[in-house]
């Protein structure tokens, strides 16, 4: 004998199939960021989606996007290790919380045939996230993280264009 699904049931895989969709869209981030897939990122912004980081403030996707790539320099090598997502589900919305930590390797100089020299920095940080789900799936509406440690040193962002 076949039973229906009671309308808790049916709720609670709701819920449980959306806090898998933003936890996949908090790592993808994480993905697009260490691999430079810039481009990528409008999947994952609503149009007026804003961004406070150590690097710097930003409104609007373009522009949000814009600053990803320049503190994402061409020749460093990233990744964004994410961990404890803790999603907060509020129908159609969501606040997320996720501790990351960022291990970055810059090329330094070397000599012709000389293997060349890597400075290394990690940063600690908790991102804060706000979430919204659209007609194309969840998408991030405020990216703010917050910087809990460093080792190592960055080289300082070039100018803006």
């Amino acid at each position: 004998m076949a039973t229906t699904p009671s309308t808790a049931d049916t709720d609670a895989l709701q819920q449980l199939d959306d806090r898998a969709k933003v936890t996949d869209l908090v790592y993808r981030l994480g993905v697009y960021l260490d691999e430079g897939r810039f481009e990528e990122m409008h999947e994952l912004l609503v149009e007026d989606a804003t961004v406070r980081t150590p690097g710097g403030q930003a409104a609007g996707r373009d522009s949000v996007i814009s600053q990803a790539q320049r503190n994402h320099r061409p020749g460093q090598r990233f990744q964004h290790v994410t961990t404890n997502v803790f999603v907060d589900l509020d129908g159609d919305r969501a606040r997320v919380r996720a501790n990351l930590v960022v291990h970055i390797a810059i090329p330094g100089d070397a000599p012709a045939g000389a293997p060349a020299p890597q400075q290394q920095c990690a940063l600690g940080e908790v991102y804060n996230f706000e979430v919204v789900r659209t007609p194309d799936g969840w998408r991030f509406v405020r990216i703010a993280t917050f910087p809990l440690w460093m080792s190592g040193s960055l080289p300082p962002n070039p100018p803006e264009a």
